[in-house]
């Protein structure tokens, strides 16, 4: 069938539950209906096989027909409900490349361009939009620089961060200059952290997690975690590489500095080299400017990268946490599903489900899979009632955030990380993100 029944039906199932949500209606009533919608959702799933079924069943001459009035009877319902179906997340073109080849250092050709008369950083006038690293991490300010919107429902999300962490540990210990952070910051920004076979491949040929050229993987790229290969897909390898490239640029710069060559923040050119190449910088005397590749696709890129260290610093502590403390189990159960994509009844204690998760099927998971074994009820007005309510000064990670207060009680459920944020799983056309805690918000212990 062109168009799948079954979609339509979850479709107008999330749209049902949104509007169900946002209605002033009696409790009783709302938690009837979206029960209700739940049963709708469910059995979606098996609508396009029982049609299949039963069209088989008919005699062979009237399949055809059959099946292209079905097609026409879906492609109408589909054009009548598509006010109120919600719009799926839409992916964007893959990140540009790195650019040419980044010359060694001592190993400066000049480039044929001419700098342009001098403007500060702060005259560049940046578009906002969001990566996929901007979405989940509500980054401010945040930069068009051309990467993935979101990630696709079953993909490999920017919570697969946590592969990468041991190893932006290592090679930020590199040089002083280049931290953990600002390499996870700069693969965010990359292409989410997509890693292996799948990973995409920029339109010049850039490839693997640091978007690394041919000439300049055949450089850089070295089997750093012992298999025998430098993989340039592989997250060891590319994360290894950056560090050692950045470092290279970086030590540099610092040199070009000294000698009056180059002006302004050392790392902010460097992550610029990474991206339009270390000729640059030193052609224009530190950041690249005037034309549109530098102006609308460089400048963004380092600010975004600068804007997000601080975030990336926190979900690497969370991440590196390994006090066994059920509170951290909690929350780096969370984070795994980081760009996941909302779906309203998705998720349970086995995890996402329908493709991903609502607020209270993301707690719930991640709360049974810390403590093997604890089920939560299944909605936030009924997580609500299990522990202690603590004072919202006091909230440890791994503790719930309760929010959107109604008659019944809350309307959303959240898990704290500390330092004033949370991650939760916001509503439909979202993602599962981490952002700052909201007005209102109460937190409750649920285990100890």
């Amino acid at each position: 069938m062109s168009v799948d029944p079954s979609a339509l039906i979850m479709g107008v199932a999330a749209a049902l539950g949104g509007f169900v949500q946002n209605a002033d209606m009696p409790y009783a009533a709302e938690e009837f209906a979206m029960q209700q919608v739940q049963v709708m959702s469910d059995q979606a799933a098996t609508v396009d096989a029982s049609i299949d079924d039963y069209i088989e069943l008919l005699p062979e001459n009237s399949r055809e027909p059959v099946r292209k009035a079905v097609d026409s009877a879906a492609e109408t319902a589909q054009d009548a409900l598509a006010p109120i179906v919600p719009t799926p997340p839409v992916i964007a073109d893959v990140p540009p490349d790195r650019g040419a080849v980044e010359p060694l250092p001592g190993e400066y050709e000049p480039l044929p361009a001419t700098p342009a008369e001098s403007e500060s950083e702060s005259d560049a006038v940046w578009s906002v939009g969001e990566s996929s690293a901007s979405a989940v991490l509500e980054l401010a300010p945040r930069a068009e620089v051309g990467v993935v919107n979101e990630v696709a429902a079953g993909s490999v999300s920017i919570g697969s961060i946590a592969v990468f962490v041991p190893w932006f540990t290592e090679a930020g210990g590199i040089c002083e200059g280049v931290t953990a952070p600002v390499l996870a910051a700069l693969y965010s920004v990359e292409n989410g952290f997509r890693h292996g076979a799948t990973s995409p491949v920029s339109p010049a040929g850039a490839r693997g997690p640091g978007q690394f050229m041919p000439a300049t993987w055949a450089r850089y790229g070295k089997d750093a975690d012992g298999d025998g290969k430098a993989d340039v897909l592989g997250v060891a390898d590319s994360v290894m590489a950056s560090g050692n490239m950045l470092c290279d640029m970086y030590g540099q710069i610092d040199q070009w500095k000294a000698e009056g060559v180059v002006s302004g923040d050392t790392l902010d050119l460097t992550l610029a080299a990474y991206n339009a190449g270390l000729g640059a910088v030193r052609a224009f005397g530190g950041m690249p400017r005037g034309s549109d590749d530098y102006e609308n696709q460089t400048r963004p890129y380092v600010a975004q990268i600068r804007a997000s260290e601080e975030r990336l610093a926190s979900i690497l502590r969370l991440l590196q946490n390994d006090s066994g403390e059920v509170g951290a189990r909690i929350v780096q159960a969370a984070v795994r599903y980081l760009g996941l994509p909302y779906v309203w009844g998705g998720g349970s204690v086995k995890g996402p489900s329908s493709g991903g998760f609502d607020c209270s099927g993301l707690t719930s998971y991640a709360v049974y899979d810390a403590t093997a074994g604890f089920i939560l009820p299944r909605t936030s007005e009924t997580q609500w009632n299990v522990g202690v309510e603590v004072p919202l000064s006091d909230a440890r990670p791994g503790d719930l955030l309760f929010g959107n207060w109604g008659l019944g009680g809350p309307g959303h459920v959240a898990i704290y990380l500390g330092d004033g944020q949370m991650v939760h799983a916001p509503t439909t056309g979202d993602v599962v993100r981490i952002a700052p805690i909201v007005d209102n918000m109460k937190a409750r212990r649920v285990v100890s």
